[in-house]
């Protein structure tokens, strides 16, 4: 400071005024191009959204309704709002534009998942498809499901499987006749019965069919139900190990038990490998300890890796389907035109004196837009699986922090009546002459996701679903108690439901009852 004063004072007075007019020139030209920059590259505003309150946010006005909620927000705050969520940011899209930003435009941005706690507890840490972080490991996983477990080679040698499941469920209901059934309930058996035969060879059977299957969607009914309840664990992660609501215990319970059912099933498996020295089956279990058992040094495939992907299978692959057939059978018996234009598809395809093949699917449109108004009007996974951004982005003008929790509500897009003509109607002739497809290319109408983290399970789902639901159309008639109509409230969840069960009344229409045999 001392140098620099007696630098000016040598100078005269003349050049000092040329200095710092000069100086504060370069300042005011560094301001103006600042200023200028900023005002053409503005950093787009955080999403709008209701107020919060310190410290919670906006935690105490949560609805366990989330899709209903989210969409009631959404009428007040614009397709894209967030919430502030205890320490945790999130941010609801309820558009197609916002959907093909997150799931089309940037797409790797958004391929990670915001991994709950209890997702954590019951995915060995996060490692399965569904919840793995993007990248080689999640690669290896869905490249393995895809290729070997799920492709239409594999469905097409398993289809005497599916038959026998289906075939066996029939003549459980006619056994059932005039009497209520819980139609949910069944058609997960069977489900379960297909998969649980696809991926170890293990069938469910008499006695042991009802309380090992009732044991299995009680606890898969419960693991989903804690991976979509609101956790503080998740809100505040500086209070995890503190556990305060007691879901990481509780669902430490429910994983384990599927665990240890699993496990034996492996053990059993290792051990009848072992006694006689060569494989003896050619299931899906059976090719996931080869693949073990050849190794990677890049990328190990492990035992962790064999159960997370029979549990992503069981889980899945049987509470989501068996949700959908039970909301379709809903939808049709309130709507009995409906079901009615169904059943004559049916008897002019199939007969009624013969039974159906899976052959005979193809020629059924009328049906295939039953299933497809159902994934509208029901998606099984309402909010999809939330996405969690690996950097800052922006989306439709605003600005999603890397991190954040972000829901897309694809249960409110199927609804918009900005896109669907009376959108709250079961009207399946909406599909007859649109080419909606599930590839998830078309963001009015992508009931499994899209981008990199689409359902791999798509082509499973449509077979058992129009199997299953052509079989139990076009053997019954279904009705419920006279003059009353079945409750189609919805219960939310990871996965939806009905929140009162279907329980209806089956009816034969088939010509012989050998054909029920």
């Amino acid at each position: 400071m001392v140098l620099t004063s007696t630098l000016l004072q040598s100078l005269p007075s003349d050049n000092i005024t040329l200095l710092l007019f000069t100086f504060s020139s370069l300042i005011s030209l560094f301001f103006l191009k600042w200023t200028f920059t900023k005002s053409r590259n503005p950093i787009p505003p955080c999403p709008p959204g209701p107020r919060g309150i310190p410290f919670l946010g906006n935690l105490l006005s949560l609805d366990p309704e989330l899709h209903t909620y989210f969409t009631h927000l959404a009428h007040s705050y614009g397709p894209i709002f967030q919430l502030r969520l205890g320490n945790k940011i999130g941010v609801i899209l309820t558009s197609p534009s916002s959907a093909r930003q997150v799931l089309k435009d940037h797409d790797i941005a958004f391929a990670n998942r915001d991994v709950p706690v209890t997702a954590r507890v019951a995915t060995q840490g996060g490692r399965d498809i569904a919840w793995n972080r993007y990248g080689p490991e999640w690669r290896m996983l869905r490249k393995i499901c895809v290729l070997k477990m799920l492709s239409n080679k594999t469905l097409d040698s398993v289809y005497e499987l599916r038959r026998r499941e289906i075939r066996q469920t029939v003549g459980y209901l006619y056994s059932r006749v005039g009497s209520p059934v819980n139609v949910g309930e069944q058609m997960f058996l069977t489900i379960l019965n297909v998969i649980t035969n696809m991926l170890w060879g293990g069938s469910v059977q008499g006695a042991e069919r009802a309380s090992l299957g009732g044991l299995f969607r009680n606890l898969i009914s419960e693991l989903t139900d804690l991976l979509s309840r609101p956790n503080i664990s998740d809100f505040y992660p500086g209070l995890a190990r503190f556990d305060l609501q007691g879901l990481e215990k509780k669902m430490h319970r429910v994983a384990g038990k599927l665990d240890s059912m699993i496990d034996e099933i492996i053990d059993q498996r290792l051990r009848s490998n072992g006694e006689s020295g060569e494989k003896d089956s050619e299931d899906f279990l059976q090719f996931l300890l080869e693949q073990r058992d050849r190794g990677d040094s890049k990328t190990p495939f492990t035992m962790t890796h064999v159960k997370t992907l029979l549990m992503d299978m069981v889980v899945g692959g049987s509470d989501t389907s068996s949700n959908l057939m039970e909301f379709a059978m809903a939808e049709l018996i309130n709507k009995p035109e409906v079901m009615e234009k169904a059943h004559q598809e049916l008897d002019q395809v199939v007969g009624k004196n013969n039974i159906v093949e899976e052959s005979h699917i193809h020629k059924l449109p009328y049906l295939y837009a039953i299933m497809k108004e159902t994934l509208r009007l029901h998606p099984v996974l309402p909010l999809l699986v939330p996405h969690c951004p690996s950097e800052t982005c922006t989306i439709d003008g605003y600005t999603i922090q890397k991190g954040s929790r972000v829901f897309i509500n694809v249960w409110a897009i199927h609804r918009d009546p900005l896109i669907w003509e009376n959108p709250l109607e079961f009207i399946p002739e909406r599909f007859l002459n649109e080419k909606w497809d599930y590839s998830g290319s078309d963001f009015n109408y992508f009931p499994f996701g899209s981008g990199r983290r689409i359902c791999a399970g798509i082509a499973m789902a449509e077979r058992m679903f129009m199997y299953s639901l052509a079989t139990l159309l076009h053997s019954f008639d279904w009705k419920v108690g006279e003059g009353q109509k079945v409750d189609l409230t919805e219960k939310f969840g990871i996965v939806l439901k009905l929140k009162t069960s279907l329980v209806a009344i089956p009816t034969p229409r088939l010509s012989d009852s050998a054909l029920y045999m």
